[in-house]
């Protein structure tokens, strides 16, 4: 669930702060689902690449086409998306809401909805509304992976677990569940299932940046920082990813690592 970045498929460590939001401990509430029929409101990750600049511009064009017809489902999901990137959670939850109401069995208004709750930390509510937005006749692993996720968020690993092995027997290999699997074994402190379950997912040739990241993270907290460093460069620029890797490694020097993974919350 997974934890960090705002929209950037390239996490940085600059802190303290940032250090626990790129290390995600960044559980995904959804899966890289571009052009699939993604119902679960997560962002295409083409769109993970535009510019703040765009994100704004985007999230005013489709304000105002909200505001012209705010009964339309797909364009109360796709604002509820721009908000979301622009970090206005309170604003997207409510356009999901009215969205449910008038909407109340469309999956893709509810899948982004219960995704919306999460982000905002209501993940009882976001759990019920991700119940229906699938059926068990009918499962949509992109749901089961988001369902994991919010699962990990609230402490309940092994029940998460559960969730992501489901999704994996409906859409194997797939990476986004893979990292959201290896990170929840990194939170129960299992770090050698988390190691290899990451790289099994990073070894997937549509694997994000986010799940290099996320393996580099799980890799310095076992000590391997001069591996965590080659990981990580394949996605930042060299001093940038020795900057991290020193910033870990002095983290750990100083206070208990897992004490600042434990207060991060995941975020989608």
């Amino acid at each position: 669930m997974a934890l960090y970045q705002r929209r950037t498929d390239k996490p940085k460590f600059r802190g303290p702060s940032s250090l626990a939001i790129a290390a995600v401990l960044a559980v995904t509430l959804g899966g890289c689902a571009a052009n699939r029929g993604d119902i679960t409101g997560s962002i295409p990750a083409a769109s993970a690449k535009m510019s703040d600049n765009d994100w704004r511009q985007r999230t005013d064009n489709l304000s105002e086409r909200y505001r012209a017809n705010p009964t339309n489902p797909e364009t109360a999901i796709a604002y509820a998306q721009a908000l979301r990137v622009t970090a206005q959670y309170s604003q997207a939850a409510a356009v999901l809401q009215q969205a449910s109401i008038r909407n109340p069995r469309h999956p893709g208004v509810l899948g982004a909805y219960g995704r919306a709750l999460a982000d905002l930390g209501q993940y009882n509510q976001a759990l019920d509304v991700l119940s229906k937005a699938h059926t068990p006749d009918q499962p949509d692993w992109r749901i089961l992976n988001a369902q994991g996720a919010v699962l990990d968020q609230m402490g309940n690993h092994a029940e998460a677990r559960h969730y992501y092995e489901t999704a994996l027997k409906i859409e194997p290999e797939e990476p986004s569940i893979l990292s959201n699997l290896g990170l929840s074994y990194a939170l129960s402190k299992d770090l050698a299932n988390a190691e290899k379950t990451l790289k099994q997912a990073a070894n997937r040739p549509n694997s994000e940046p986010r799940v290099r990241q996320n393996l580099a993270l799980v890799l310095g907290l076992q000590g391997k920082f001069h591996e965590a460093e080659g990981v990580a460069t394949a996605d930042l620029p060299p001093e940038e990813a020795r900057a991290n890797i020193a910033y870990m490694r002095e983290m750990m020097k100083e206070r208990d690592p897992w004490k600042t993974l434990a207060a991060t919350k995941p975020t989608a």
